[in-house]
């Protein structure tokens, strides 16, 4: 069915049908005015009847509440490019507190994904856009060409070498999520990778404890470490052909500290096969320090501590 607009009676949004989706699923392109709805006490029992036919999120916000206002943005966004797979409802929480109060709205923003009448999900406070995009996908397929999310453009100019544009991404996320910690540590990896190791480790020592000792962070400030002691990477390359017990262990180290952990623990565990007393068994101690800064649940320490038993015993 149709949402109908009350004050002229002319349709709100087109009505679903087999023809708005082509053979391979995927949908024409659609106008803001087809898929958003600003709704009020005039229109939103329609709203609800129409989730009979089509999913409805509902975006409770305020216009005056910064976050709420980006988490609308992003949904609106999303509702242009997922093209009418769903329907979007901004109901604005301060203007219309009764029906906030039926919706059961105690604070903002506050989204609601109804589909038959019926509350199927909700998502409470303020989410960066890649965690929308995850809860969506648990109920609609992503669109065939969805753009790039901030992360995946930060992390595509960093493997590029541009760090300096995923820094300015990264902060950025920073300053519009401060409670949103992965972003902290995501920015704080981008220092390191610009060799400001100092300003990198400052970043880590203001997350809370628990997020100062959880695995991502952990893993960055072992990084930071390594990297101040491991040799330069035009040093690496001074070693030339060199595989003596002291090059291997410089160049694992390297390895360490650029991120490389995998080969890094590979190096380690061959130079303690080769000569297990090398600088008083510096190699075992390295893979124990790696271990810890992963965390112990990490896939490449379970691998690889069974790796070192297996060694050892």
């Amino acid at each position: 069915m149709s949402i109908i607009d009350p004050r002229t009676g002319n349709p709100m949004t087109a009505e679903p049908t087999a023809e708005n989706v082509s053979a391979d699923g995927e949908r024409p392109p659609v106008t803001a005015e087809e898929v958003i709805i600003e709704l009020n006490a005039g229109n939103i029992q329609q709203v609800l009847e129409a989730s009979m036919q089509v999913p409805v999120l509902m975006c409770c916000y305020s216009p005056a509440d910064d976050s709420s206002s980006k988490l609308a943005t992003i949904l609106e966004k999303l509702a242009i490019e997922y093209a009418g797979a769903f329907l979007l409802g901004k109901l604005d929480a301060q203007s219309n507190p009764e029906i906030s109060a039926q919706l059961g709205v105690r604070s903002v923003p506050d989204v609601k994904l109804i589909s038959q009448g019926g509350l199927v999900d909700s998502l409470q406070g303020a989410k960066p856009e890649k965690e929308v995009r995850a809860w969506l996908s648990r109920y609609f397929p992503a669109p065939a060409e969805a753009p790039p999310s901030p992360e995946e453009e930060a992390e595509a100019a960093l493997l590029e070498g541009d760090a300096a544009t995923a820094r300015d991404i990264y902060q950025n996320l920073v300053t519009q999520y401060p409670e949103h910690y992965a972003y902290q540590v995501s920015f704080a990896r981008v220092l390191l990778a610009e060799k400001r190791g100092d300003e990198a480790r400052s970043v880590l020592d203001n997350l809370p404890p628990e997020e100062r000792d959880a695995p991502a962070a952990r893993g960055v400030r072992a990084s930071i470490e390594f990297s101040e002691r491991a040799l330069s990477a035009e040093d690496i390359a001074a070693l030339g052909e060199r595989d003596d017990s002291e090059a291997q262990f410089q160049r694992a180290l390297r390895q360490v500290a650029d991120g490389q952990y995998d080969a890094g623990l590979e190096a380690l565990l061959t130079l303690m096969k080769r000569d297990r007393a090398y600088n008083d068994d510096a190699a075992r101690k390295t893979l124990l320090q790696v271990f810890d800064a992963l965390g112990a649940d990490h896939p490449l320490t379970v691998a690889y501590r069974r790796k070192l038993f297996a060694l050892l015993y």
